[in-house]
């Protein structure tokens, strides 16, 4: 895991729940964690919806201003080299469309500084409508980084169908993911497994999920 994570994807592709799980993960090794949830459209499900537990275990939550609440129009700033250089980690949960690519675009500058150390990984699920195909997929792929002026390093196949999901669901979305791979010239990096479900023994760059979801007293 590089020092600056970026993570985007379409809604519903599963990003927050990756990035929460990125955060959790770096936590838990001992390393010091901070994500910014740079979802300033969506206030259904977003990292900040996390923000007790993000306490609990140390890590630094940087959200819009206006995170869950009912006012309309959130912002958010935050020193991305401040945070590059005092945390171990930096995660940024991007909004799954172009106003969260464009809000990216406003730190690209900043980030440039630290590209060796970046990786920004594009987080697929086959089993949401709109990016069911792998030309979809990348078309979508190709739009965030036009947004956002900066450029992916990895997939992420996260295809799931929430509670539902089955070894099969995920296996059966391998061609998917390696075609959305082909296309773009970009590696798999991880294929994302919730922990409760096991994984083949030959299998490699699996990544085991918690399925975080928002409870549901906040739903």
């Amino acid at each position: 895991m590089k020092k600056i994570t970026i993570v985007t994807g379409h809604y519903g592709s599963g990003k927050t729940t990756f990035s929460v799980n990125l955060a959790v993960k770096a936590a838990a090794e001992g390393k010091s964690v901070a994500i910014v949830d740079l979802d300033i459209v969506n206030p259904y499900f977003r990292t900040a919806d996390f923000r007790n537990m993000f306490a609990e275990k140390e890590i630094k939550l940087i959200a819009p201003d206006f995170a869950n609440s009912n006012l309309d129009i959130p912002s958010i700033q935050f020193d991305v080299e401040q945070l590059a250089v005092t945390e171990d980690c930096l995660i940024i949960d991007v909004g799954g469309d172009d106003a969260g690519a464009v809000a990216l675009g406003r730190y690209a500058e900043a980030l440039a500084v630290f590209k060796d150390d970046i990786d920004m990984l594009y987080v697929i699920n086959q089993r949401r409508f709109f990016t069911s195909d792998a030309e979809e997929a990348v078309q979508l792929m190709y739009e965030i980084e036009s947004a956002s002026r900066m450029k992916h390093t990895a997939i992420i196949n996260n295809t799931n169908l929430g509670n539902e999901t089955a070894v099969d669901i995920i296996e059966g979305s391998k061609d998917f993911a390696d075609k959305v791979s082909e296309m773009t010239g970009l590696p798999v990096m991880y294929t994302v497994y919730p922990k409760n479900i096991a994984v083949p023994s030959d299998h490699k760059d699996v990544f085991a999920a918690e399925m975080y979801v928002k409870p549901i007293w906040e739903q």
